[in-house]
């Protein structure tokens, strides 16, 4: 089972954004996918209860009285949308069943500030150090031709961590949270430059 972690110690970055549209991309790829909500305001999970029927389903934690919350049977990914402030013993744990870390990040200084702790605390992971887990960076609501996107990538090379992509400021995936929808829902010729700027992070989650 693939299993993806998107974290960000910093709230309001775009986790939830994030992991909803990846959950609908490996949905439409056919995969048995589980969109497990580790965040106690509990985002994902209210927006799989909003998912139509007529689209690829998105299953959440399979939940028993007593028991542990564990993926439903036959999952193929897993993608997991963590709470703000991950850290210490929670986040060791989820790097322990995961292979790739996504973190969205948002220019600006207050969250690059925000982020660059848990940027240092990622690399001195055990995991992260012997290479079992890899880690990249999503930059949200930025437009890469911009000097707030370019100091977003100065920022970043200290830690010599890929930025995958820049997600455009854009009022679609507001639009399409309250309907249980993703990017992935919607036809690609009407939404060209969104699917094209999506194309680098699904590539490195699926390397050939």
């Amino acid at each position: 089972m693939q299993s993806i972690l998107i974290a960000n110690p910093k709230g309001g970055s775009g986790k939830s954004t994030l992991a909803t549209n990846l959950a609908g991309y490996f949905a439409w790829e056919g995969e048995q996918v589980m969109l497990g909500d580790i965040d106690r305001q509990q985002t994902s999970r209210h927006w799989l209860r909003l998912r139509p029927e007529n689209f690829p389903e998105i299953q959440g934690w399979e939940l028993k009285d007593r028991e542990p919350a564990r993926p439903p049977k036959g999952t193929t990914v897993a993608v997991l949308d963590s709470p703000a402030g991950l850290h210490g013993k929670k986040l060791d744990a989820a790097l322990k069943v995961v292979r790739r870390v996504l973190v969205p990040v948002r220019a600006g200084f207050f969250d690059m500030w925000a982020s660059e702790d848990f940027f240092r605390q990622l690399a001195e992971e055990k995991s992260v150090r012997k290479g079992e887990v890899k880690i990249a960076v999503v930059g949200m609501c930025v437009n890469p031709r911009t000097r707030s996107a370019q100091e977003l990538e100065a920022f970043l090379a200290n830690f010599d961590l890929p930025v995958l992509s820049h997600l455009r400021e854009t009022q679609l995936y507001v639009q399409l949270q309250p309907k249980g929808l993703t990017l992935f829902d919607l036809p690609r010729p009407r939404y060209e430059r969104d699917y094209t700027e999506w194309q680098p992070i699904v590539n490195w989650l699926n390397p050939a």
